[in-house]
């Protein structure tokens, strides 16, 4: 599993190979604006330390991701983090509300609509993540926003976002097929 970032478009300049997560890319490239997925899959974030915007990459060239992305010029990777490969069986245990409260359903697929599986318009707002990894996204048919969640405990997605009323409406296994 290998990522290698470049300061420059089109995977010029200054490079950094990366095999494991990295907290702050900003002590080895003074910037970066492509990359090179070699092996893996890998959560790469515009702030340090895993945090602001975050973006899901596997095997592939990525020349220029800021104009994929629509990031402004003042947004970097700054942090990546090494999705590790999981084989077998996934299951979350979603909330309609925070701190595990409302509806709760578990899930072991991928859902496209939560609003039109589970007839919740509110979407999800908070889970349990017990096997998997997963992508959630802030609207239907994995569109916006998404965000990366391993096994644990998530109580409130507005708190962690930083969001006034961030909710999930469609989710996806990441797959040892992505690899």
């Amino acid at each position: 599993m290998k990522i290698t970032f470049y300061e420059d478009r089109n995977f010029g300049g200054r490079s950094y190979e990366c095999s494991s997560d990295c907290t702050n890319m900003s002590s080895y490239l003074n910037h970066c604006y492509s990359c090179r997925v070699e092996g893996g899959c890998w959560m790469v974030y515009d702030q340090s330390n895993f945090t602001g915007n975050q973006y899901f990459l596997r095997r592939g060239d990525y020349p220029d991701y800021m104009n994929m992305w629509g990031w402004g010029t003042n947004n970097w990777i700054r942090s990546c983090r090494m999705i590790p490969m999981y084989r077998g069986s996934y299951r979350m245990r979603m909330y309609e509300r925070e701190n595990f409260m409302g509806q709760m359903m578990d899930v072991t697929d991928d859902c496209d609509s939560i609003m039109d599986r589970y007839h919740w318009s509110s979407g999800c707002m908070s889970c349990h993540v017990m096997d998997g990894h997963w992508l959630m996204y802030e609207y239907p048919h994995y569109k916006g926003r998404m965000w990366y969640f391993r096994p644990g405990e998530y109580r409130s997605f507005r708190e962690m976002m930083g969001s006034g009323s961030m909710r999930f409406m469609s989710m996806r296994r990441i797959m040892d097929s992505w690899y």
